[in-house]
């Protein structure tokens, strides 16, 4: 029970994050606030890096015989870790 917990936890706080990443982005584009060059092709790079790597690691997970709920814990990690990253990178703007 307290491992789903955690893992809603987790949800929660990368999609705060992604609505943060978001917001500051479209800001960016719409000249409010200044973006660093390479910002729009880098928001798209990265979102196909992260979902490549939980892909990977969801299903490394389930075919090592891991619990749904464990694959979903390794799966949330890389795309957590960018949106963590981004927004930090970009709230210091």
């Amino acid at each position: 029970m307290m491992e789903l917990m955690r893992l809603q936890m987790r949800t929660a706080q990368m999609l705060i994050e992604a609505q943060t990443v978001i917001g500051l982005r479209m800001m960016g584009m719409a000249g409010v606030m200044t973006a660093a060059p390479g910002e729009n092709t880098r928001m798209v790079t990265e979102k196909q890096t992260a979902f490549a790597q939980s892909g990977i690691a969801a299903m490394g997970a389930l075919m090592a015989g891991k619990t749904p709920a464990q694959a979903y814990g390794l799966a949330l990690t890389p795309i957590g870790q960018a949106t963590r990253a981004n927004s930090r990178r970009l709230s210091r703007r």
